[in-house]
């Protein structure tokens, strides 16, 4: 049984929420390992919590492809492939690139600039090795800026794909520096973006995405 990197988790409301953010963390830090089959009372005994929240986060966890139920045994990490990795990177290239493109053309700078914050927590977490703050901030920008589209049923799309290739064993590539140069383009894209480059604007997220599958690659292989 893993040790989960987490405190025991308090009994509140949306204890079914801490638990699948808990579970999710340890899949990113390797703690939880594709394939390998848990069972929710050992995994409720590692985050001090009852079977039962367990096996709801692990219910929300399996709509989003990140695991599947075993029957009479509890659950089993996904396993992704080299193609499911090729397909959702073809996906997000497919909507994000020219929808970066739409934003630069149509938003204003100030409200480009507000995300400034954000692309350089983003590069701080990297440089820090802090794969879960680098995570989050990373989701908030990329959401966060599709949404200056003004299209929500496009986020939502694109939240939904960035949960199913969610980066299993990151963790591992703690002290590379490929998380940081993968961050740094944040900044990068945002520049551009601010100088109404669009054209440059969109290679940056097409280079961007291709990178953050090169990223997948690694955490992968590094897995193993």
């Amino acid at each position: 049984m893993p040790h989960l990197k987490t405190q025991p988790l308090s009994v509140q409301s949306h204890l079914r929420d801490q638990v699948a953010n808990a579970l999710r963390a340890a899949l990113i830090a390797g703690d939880l390992r594709p394939g390998v089959i848990y069972s929710a009372p050992a995994l409720a005994a590692e985050l001090g919590v009852s079977a039962t929240p367990v096996r709801e986060a692990m219910l929300d966890l399996a709509r989003e492809g990140l695991v599947e139920a075993v029957r009479n045994k509890g659950f089993r990490v996904t396993e992704m492939t080299e193609q499911d990795l090729d397909e959702f990177t073809e996906i997000r290239t497919l909507i994000e690139v020219p929808t970066v493109g739409r934003v630069a053309a149509t938003t204003a700078v100030e409200q480009l600039e507000a995300l400034r914050p954000l692309a350089h927590q983003i590069v701080t977490a990297a440089q820090e090795h802090d794969i879960l703050k680098y995570l989050e901030a990373d989701h908030r920008f990329h959401l966060e800026l599709l949404a200056l589209a003004g299209n929500h049923h496009l986020v939502e799309v694109v939240a939904d794909l960035r949960k199913r290739s969610r980066l299993f064993g990151l963790g591992s590539l703690n002290g590379t520096g490929r998380l940081v140069a993968s961050a740094q383009e944040h900044v990068e894209l945002l520049d551009l973006m601010v100088n109404g480059r669009i054209q440059e604007a969109e290679e940056c997220m097409r280079r961007h995405l291709a990178h953050v599958r090169t990223l997948w690659a690694g955490s992968q292989a590094d897995g193993r």
